[in-house]
């Protein structure tokens, strides 16, 4: 079952499904280019329908004593409030609050994994919690709140 629910992506063209290597069936979107810089990002759905996040971390990554940059959890973070929201987000939504507690430093070539779950779906917002880890080693935890909102073409380029 690592299909996420059909509606989780009704507004998503950008979604692509990695074809081979480690992340072989993993998914990422396209439409973000500063998730496209900082990652590559990635979710699927697990056999028991829980959505899984992992990046595995590169020299760009790292902070100037080598360990992963705070910014880069964060961004990662959020990357995995909208993977784990997809199915009660049907739509673009965007992030209105966003708490996290750095607990341990990653290193190059370590994967690393999100755990979160929707703690309450409402009208227009969406609540998340979440963990980094690599391997058994918590990482970084978060919370986060996403605003559903109605889709807005971007403004072009420079104005």
């Amino acid at each position: 079952m690592n299909e996420l629910p059909q509606n989780a992506f009704n507004l998503r063209p950008d979604v692509h499904t990695e074809t081979e290597g480690e992340f072989k069936g993993w998914r990422t979107w396209t439409r973000d280019a500063f998730e496209t810089h900082n990652g590559p990002f990635w979710h699927r759905m697990d056999e028991t329908g829980k959505v899984q996040c992992v990046f595995r971390v590169e020299k760009k990554h790292l902070n100037g004593q080598r360990n992963v940059h705070g910014g880069c959890y964060m961004a990662f973070a959020d990357y995995c409030l909208f993977a784990i929201a997809s199915a009660h987000l049907r739509g673009p939504g965007v992030t209105v609050g966003f708490s996290c507690e750095f607990l341990d430093a990653a290193h190059e070539g370590e994967l690393i994994e999100c755990d979160g779950e929707v703690t309450r779906a409402g009208g227009s917002l969406i609540f998340l919690r979440g963990t980094l880890r690599s391997g058994e080693r918590k990482l970084f935890t978060f919370s986060g709140t996403i605003k559903r909102v109605k889709w807005k073409k971007p403004p072009a380029a420079g104005a």
